[in-house]
Order: structure tokens, then C-alpha cells, then sequence
């Protein structure tokens, strides 16, 4: 790969014909000030090629630039996606920045800047950061509507889309949209083999599954920008979810009678989020106060029900819980010119909290009713209360060598209570230092060391019952969050009219690393002192313009990745439960010269690695390569048309699961799982228009 990523930065770069793929320009033709002359710009001709419809549309088609969310860290923190918004970073948690992006008209936008984030003045960017530019003016709309449809197992799908308008009343601009853009209809079926320890089939499963999932979400966003230097920003979201997972079998053979299994899951819930900040002037510097509230009512229900073909009575498990999440963040953010750089303090309180009432029931053969049986570790509450300091500061070195450092510390609370109560303290440091190196106008490298605390799922502190698998989780107040030394670097380089190539760097040694670990009472969601994680990415765009094929793009990704950690039941050492080793993507594009058509392909492959848990190993893997090939018409009565037939290569649903009678790897094999299921084609249609 390395090789690979050589070669590609040797290609050459001499002007050449290149027709309509995006070009970027140097900065100094709009750039703001606080950037350096080392970034690249995007107009909105540069995207013509493809009609697009929002900002989303346009800076997925930026050579070599993958988006990057916010990497679930605490609280609000300081900024860790890759995305800023007229300079600045979204302060929602909920609202991904595929949303934010699909709301912003294609026709509102300026330009769109890629510069290496540690040039600016927000403290915890690095590596390429793009920069989206829009203006808000007279009121517009948009919506896409992509609706899915499978022959095999799977209703249709109709409510996948969104819709959404934005514009500007003097001071006041205005976003309004209601999506269920993640919203699916999942289905596979076929046979699963249970074979015993000689490798005999000792069972044979006939299974379909249907999964249901649909999340409506009504966003509002409301920016004020009066006269002088203040700023405001304003979100507000509700949203339901609506989730459903079916899977009926025929299980013959055994040491039971052949019998049909059904499992249902209901999991539907709501959810709201109001927020938003302030930003003004105030002595030598800049003051940012930022608000959050979060809210979600999270209701779940599993049940299992065996009916027996023959006399033997029906049996089944119920496991139920009702829960609600809160989480109210305050945060300050002053910043100032310090020694010819930029400065900044943060403070920032977290309060969350987590409500739960779990239940375990048992089928009564004689009445049909299910009645509860003891299940005390499901039920509680806990909660964290963190405050954190972090001071940063960073400025040029030279004319193109910068520097960032963050320093601070974080002083968490976490309390539980229910079945047992605990209450732990703890004061982490946290910070980071990142060095940025601009040799040339088309070459960026940089570096960031930097110290980190994990997010923690609450639920995870509970005891929790998996009925399909037949695993329970055994409540652990003692879990703690993950912590970890990281060491990234990047380097990007633009290839002119070939297009562009990232190489990423990735190492990480973990403390209180999260996994399945043995506790007082089975085995649950715990911690293991250390562990350590290596990576490296490749991504490329490569045009193919140069050499006479007008408007083929493609796109590249190569990961590799290894992992290691003291498996707390075996003492041996292992990869992550679940971790991925490798992945490959491929995708390329033709948009035909001189027409409104397109036409492409895009095939992706990942290796991964089993879980682990006390007495077995499961590997689960959708594959071996997903592959898809789509036709495009970018103007049919003003709207973008595209056809899509995806998994044309029948990529699989597949496991292979091994259960100990005791200790795994230790004791002899009880049985093993074989499963392979067919998926089928999906064929998927997308409708993108503006009003």
C-alpha cells in the first residue's frame, strides 16, 4: 500500500485538459484571514458536472476528502469531526453533519475550503478540514426521496428521504426540515447448521429475519447575525424511532422436538434536543457560551416463544425495559490573540443520566401468561456529573510549520444505584499537541500526540439479557471509561488534474480498555488495563481525465489495521472482539461529456474478527465483497434521477459460532453454528429536486 501511495504522489502534475472535475484554486483569491496560503478552494462550477442538489452533494465529489463526524466524544469537547460550517463548528449533538449538509442548498454555497485544521483558530482540529461557505437568502427547498425494494423476505420501502427549506428574514436565517434519512428494511433467510463436537449435524435451522427500522426526525435552525460582532445559533429537534427485528424459524433435530421459534424486538422510543449558543465580543477577545438539553424515552421488549410440534408444552422468555437518558451540557469558550497566535479557555459541566426498569419473564405453558422471575441487576440508575478545563494555543512557527497545544484535565462523578450503589471519582488529564507542515501548495503533513477519555454507554453498567443467544450480561458498577494514548499523522497531496492521495497513520495504547470481562456473578461489560491498536488508510481520487477518458473519477480505499489485548478469561493474547483487520473499496464513476447521463459501480470488502465472550467465539459478517452499479439522469423535468441495483455479487449473511461446555478454549467444544443466509439484490431509486 505504502508503494501504491508513492507511486500515486510521483504521477504527474503538469497542466493538462481536465474537463469539468472539481479543481481546486490557491486561497488567495477569497481566503479569510485566519487561514493559511496553503488551502485549497472549491467554487460551485467546479461541482456543475454532477447537479447538485445541497452542500452534502458537492463536498462528497471534493477529490479525496471523506467526511468525518464527531467521534462520539463527552459532552460537547472541543471539535473532533472535519466539517465547519462558515468557519465554525455545529454545537448539536443529535444532528449529524450529513444532515446539516443535505439542508444547505447547492445554490447557497460559495465555495467550499480544504485546509489543514491546525492552522485555525478552533482548537482539537487536524488533518483536512473542509470549510463549507453559504449565504442565506430568499427562501428555498430541497428534497430527496430514495425508496428501496428487495424479491426476497423484505417489505418495500417507502419513507426513506427528506425534505427541508431554509432562507433568511433580515437578521434571522432559518433552517426547517423533517428527514427519515436512516431509516430501513432489512431481510435474509436461509439455513443454520448446529453440528456437535465430532462435527455431526445435530440440528438444522430454517430462518427468515425482517428488520424494520424508520426515525422521523423535525429539526429547526435558527442563526442571528445583527449588526457588530455578536452571533447566535439556535437547534431544536424531536424525533420518534420506530424499530422492529422478526426472525421465525423451523428447528428440527436436537436434543428438543422440532419446534417453530419466534423472536419479535420492539424497540420504539422519542427523543428531543434544544441548544444552541452566543458569540460576542468582549475585552481583548471573543466569548462563545454554549447550552444543550437532551432527552429520550427508550422503551424495549425481546420475546421468545418455542410451539412444539409435538406435546411437549410451548416455552418462551419476555425481557423488558423501560428507560430514559438526559444530558445537560453548559460551556464557555473565550478566545484571544496571544504572541502573535490564537488562544483560547474552555470550561464545560456534563450531567447525565441514565433511568432504567428492567424485567425478566417466563412463559407459563398451562396459562399463556408470562410471569416475572427475579432479574434485580437490570434495574437502576446512573448518573455523571463531569466538569472540565482545557487551555489551548496555537500559531505559526514559520511560514509553513504550525503548532497546537491543548492541555487540561476533566473531574467525573459516576453513581449507580438500583440493586447496589456506588459513587467513584475520578481527575483525568486531557490534551493534545499537533504540528502541521505545509512544505508546498499542493502537500500538507501533520502530526498529533494527544490524551483522551472514551464515552460510555450507561446501559452498560446494568445486567442486560439476550434471549436469541441465550447470553446474559451481569450488572458492574465498577465499569470505567476508556482512556488512551493516540499518535496520528496524515499526509495529503494534491495530484493536480490526477486527483488527490491521503495516507493516514494510526496508533493508540489504551488503559481501561472495554470488553466482556468476568465479574462477581457471570461476566459483563468491564474493563482490561491495557491494550493497544495500529492503522493505516490510504484514500485516493484519481481522475482519468489526463488520459483521454473524459469525467471518469475514481474512487480508492485501502485500511489495514492490527489490535492486541490479554483476553481476561483465557491470559492469551487476541485481537478486539469484533475488530475490523482489513477493508477495500473501490468506486468509480463516469459522468458522459456533453449529457446529463452517469453511470458507475462501487464494491467494498472488510475482514473481521470473531467476539469473544466466556465460553464461546462468534464471527459475523455480511459478505464476502457488497457490490452495487448505478445509472444517473441529472435533469429529468428538473430533478436527479438514479437507478441503483446493489449486492449484484449475492453477498451473504454469514456466522460461525463455537460454544464451549466451560471456559473457551479451555473445555471440550459443546457445539458449533454455521449459518448462511441469502440476502438478495436490492434495488434502490433516488429523486432529488429543489423548490
Amino acid at each position: 500500500m505504502l508503494t501504491l501511495a508513492v507511486a500515486l504522489t510521483a504521477a504527474p502534475v503538469a497542466a493538462q485538459e481536465t474537463g469539468d472535475e472539481p479543481q481546486p484554486v490557491p486561497t488567495d483569491v477569497a481566503a479569510p484571514e485566519a487561514y493559511d496560503n496553503t488551502a485549497l478552494i472549491y467554487t460551485t462550477e467546479d461541482f456543475a458536472r454532477y447537479a447538485p442538489t445541497n452542500a452534502l452533494d458537492m463536498l462528497n465529489r471534493v477529490p479525496g476528502f471523506q467526511i468525518r463526524d464527531s467521534d462520539g466524544q463527552r459532552g460537547l469537547g472541543q471539535a473532533s469531526g472535519n466539517v465547519l460550517f462558515n468557519g465554525a463548528r455545529a454545537s448539536s449533538k443529535s444532528d449529524d453533519v450529513y444532515a446539516q449538509l443535505s439542508r444547505i442548498p447547492a445554490s447557497n454555497v460559495t465555495r467550499i475550503e480544504i485546509v489543514d485544521g491546525s492552522t485555525l483558530d478552533i482548537p482539537g482540529l487536524a488533518g483536512q478540514v473542509a470549510n463549507v461557505v453559504f449565504e442565506s437568502g430568499g427562501m428555498k427547498g430541497q428534497f430527496s426521496w430514495r425508496p428501496q425494494f428487495r424479491p426476497h423476505f423484505t417489505d418495500p420501502l417507502y419513507t426513506k428521504g427528506e425534505i427541508s427549506v431554509s432562507g433568511r428574514n433580515g437578521e434571522l436565517a432559518y433552517e426547517f426540515g423533517f428527514d427519515n434519512g436512516n431509516s430501513g428494511r432489512g431481510g435474509a433467510g436461509g439455513i443454520t447448521l448446529i453440528r456437535d463436537a465430532a462435527g455431526e449435524v445435530i440440528e438444522e435451522r430454517d430462518e427468515v429475519i425482517v428488520s424494520y427500522y424508520d426515525s422521523p426526525r423535525l429539526s429547526a435552525n435558527l442563526t442571528w447575525d445583527p449588526a457588530g460582532d455578536t452571533i447566535a445559533h439556535f437547534n431544536g429537534s424531536y424525533q420518534r424511532v420506530f424499530d422492529r427485528f422478526h426472525q421465525d424459524g423451523v428447528y428440527t433435530g436436537g436434543d428438543q422436538a422440532d419446534r417453530d421459534r419466534t423472536l419479535r424486538d420492539r424497540g420504539d422510543g422519542w427523543s428531543y434536543e434544544i441548544g444552541g449558543d452566543v458569540e460576542f465580543g468582549a475585552g481583548p477577545g471573543r466569548l462563545k457560551l454554549i447550552g444543550l438539553r437532551r432527552y429520550g424515552d427508550e422503551p424495549y421488549e425481546t420475546t421468545l416463544i418455542n410451539d412444539y410440534r409435538d406435546d411437549t408444552p410451548d416455552s418462551g422468555s419476555r425481557y423488558t425495559q423501560d428507560a430514559t437518558t438526559a444530558e445537560t451540557i453548559a460551556r464557555g469558550e473565550y478566545s484571544f490573540k496571544l504572541l502573535g497566535g490564537d488562544a483560547q479557555l474552555a470550561g464545560e459541566a456534563a450531567f447525565n443520566t441514565l433511568d432504567n426498569t428492567a424485567g425478566l419473564f417466563e412463559l407459563d405453558s398451562a396459562t399463556g401468561e408470562f410471569l416475572e422471575v427475579s432479574f434485580p441487576g437490570g434495574s437502576g440508575g446512573v448518573s455523571e456529573d463531569r466538569y472540565e478545563v482545557l487551555a489551548s494555543y496555537g500559531r505559526p512557527i514559520t511560514g509553513k510549520l504550525s503548532l497546537q497545544l491543548i492541555a487540561g484535565v476533566e473531574n467525573s462523578t459516576i453513581t449507580t444505584s438500583g440493586a447496589t450503589m456506588q459513587s467513584r471519582a475520578f481527575t483525568r488529564p486531557k490534551g493534545s499537541l499537533t504540528l502541521s507542515w505545509n512544505p508546498y501548495p499542493d502537500l500538507s503533513i501533520s502530526t498529533k500526540v494527544s490524551r483522551r477519555v472514551g464515552q460510555l454507554s450507561f446501559y452498560d453498567f446494568l445486567a442486560r439479557a439476550n434471549l436469541n443467544d441465550g447470553t446474559d450480561n451481569a450488572r458492574n458498577n465498577d465499569l470505567r471509561p476508556r482512556q488512551d494514548w493516540s499518535f496520528e499523522a496524515e499526509i495529503n497531496k494534491s495530484l493536480g488534474p490526477w486527483g488527490s492521495t491521503k495516507v493516514q497513520f494510526v496508533a493508540r495504547d489504551f488503559e481501561d480498555y472495554v470488553d466482556i470481562v468476568p465479574v462477581s456473578g457471570g461476566e459483563a461489560v468491564g474493563n482490561i488495563d491495557n491494550a493497544w491498536a495500529r492503522a493505516i488508510d490510504w484514500n485516493s481520487t484519481i481522475t482519468f481525465d489526463p488520459i483521454g477518458l473524459k469525467g471518469v473519477r475514481g474512487d480508492f480505499r485501502l485500511l489495514l489495521q492490527e489490535s492486541s489485548v490479554l483476553d481476561p478469561f483465557t491470559g492469551k493474547r487476541r485481537e478486539f472482539s469484533g475488530f475490523t483487520n482489513a477493508v477495500v473499496e473501490v468506486g468509480l464513476r463516469h459522468d458522459i461529456p456533453g449529457s446529463d447521463w452517469a453511470y458507475g459501480l462501487s464494491a467494498n470488502y472488510s475482514d473481521n474478527q470473531p467476539s469473544f465472550r466466556s465460553d464461546q467465539s462468534s464471527w459475523n459478517s455480511e459478505g464476502p465483497v457488497f457490490a452495487d452499479v448505478f445509472v444517473e439522469h441529472k435533469d429529468v423535468f428538473g430533478l436527479r434521477v438514479r437507478a441503483t441495483i446493489a449486492n449484484i455479487l449475492d453477498a451473504r449473511q454469514l456466522r460461525e459460532r463455537t460454544v464451549f461446555t466451560g471456559l473457551r478454549n479451555e473445555s471440550p467444544i459443546l457445539f458449533t453454528e454455521d449459518r448462511d443466509r441469502l440476502i438478495g439484490p436490492i434495488f434502490a431509486f433516488s429523486v432529488n429536486g429543489s423548490f
